[in-house]
């Protein structure tokens, strides 16, 4: 017996946006319908608690099953997530025909041209790539200057405040496969050719910090290095060659992150922590020079 969503799982080109998708069923089986239409984002995210208001009276609130009765008092949950509704914005701006009203450097502009239209000769950028970089882009150069992307730069500060103040963050979440270190070389391009011819600005570094869960995955990644034989800014075409140049001085720190991790100490007793006094003092006088 033909099964349609087995006989053909895969319904769109990985360089271009999705636009069809199979329809599955409240369990997640396939209903053997396509839907003319890009398949929402569907996860479970934290609802970031409001901003303390001095002198106002706390006021208990109605607790919704949001998320499948995960949510608490102490956090709330939601599964319309910000996701789609950043999307939605992000595909506006990119159907944009005048690169003026993309509010971005000219700088950007130019990567985006290139990233979007380039006849690359061996691996082109697929889509879910450029449209991670564009999101990227979107929330530091575009979303400060609209109304709805102010409202998006808020929610995620709250989120931040409530999980880790000192530090703010912003995910970019791709499959397994999508190609996530042409993702950060991208990014580290873009960041770089701006800090570089625009060194007034905020906005902008020439300073990366990546941290890797292996050693493996570390060696792999120094194709983010530009002055690597196999650098992915020249050898995929990430950028233009006038702007290469601009690339050597980007300052990239590759790492572990168990350099991160906290030392252990072991106690010892009394009798052992002589004993390795007594052994240190030796060795020291053993080292010192005869004759003083």
């Amino acid at each position: 017996m033909s099964d349609p969503f087995f006989d053909r799982p895969i319904l769109n080109s990985p360089y271009s946006a999705p636009a069809r998708h199979w329809e599955l069923d409240a369990s997640g089986q396939p209903t053997q319908k396509i839907l003319e239409m890009r398949r929402r984002a569907d996860f479970i995210t934290p609802i970031p608690k409001p901003k303390k208001r001095k002198g106002a009276a706390k006021q208990e609130e109605i607790q919704f099953d949001e998320a499948k009765g995960i949510s608490t008092a102490e956090q709330k949950y939601e599964t319309t997530s910000y996701i789609n509704e950043v999307r939605g914005y992000v595909d506006e701006w990119r159907a944009l025909p005048n690169p003026n009203d993309w509010r971005v450097t000219p700088e950007t502009a130019r990567l985006l041209k290139h990233w979007r239209s380039h006849p690359f000769g061996d691996i082109r950028p697929f889509f879910c790539q450029v449209e991670a970089v564009e999101t990227a882009i979107w929330l530091t150069e575009v979303a400060p200057h609209t109304k709805n992307g102010k409202r998006v730069l808020d929610h995620v500060a709250d989120a931040n405040r409530n999980a880790n103040p000192l530090l703010l963050r912003a995910a970019l979440k791709l499959a397994t496969g999508a190609g996530k270190t042409t993702v950060m070389a991208m990014l580290i391009a873009w960041q770089t050719i701006n800090a570089v011819r625009r060194p007034g600005s905020k906005l902008f570094t020439r300073g990366f910090l990546v941290c890797t869960p292996g050693l493996t995955i570390k060696d792999r990644l120094r194709v983010l290095q530009p002055n690597d034989p196999d650098s992915y800014y020249a050898s995929r075409e990430l950028v233009p060659n006038d702007m290469l140049a601009d690339l050597q001085r980007a300052k990239i720190v590759i790492t572990n992150y168990h350099a991160f991790k906290l030392r252990e100490r072991v106690e010892l007793s009394w009798a052992a922590a002589r004993c390795c006094r007594a052994a240190a003092a030796t060795s020291s006088r053993r080292s010192r020079p005869k004759g003083r």
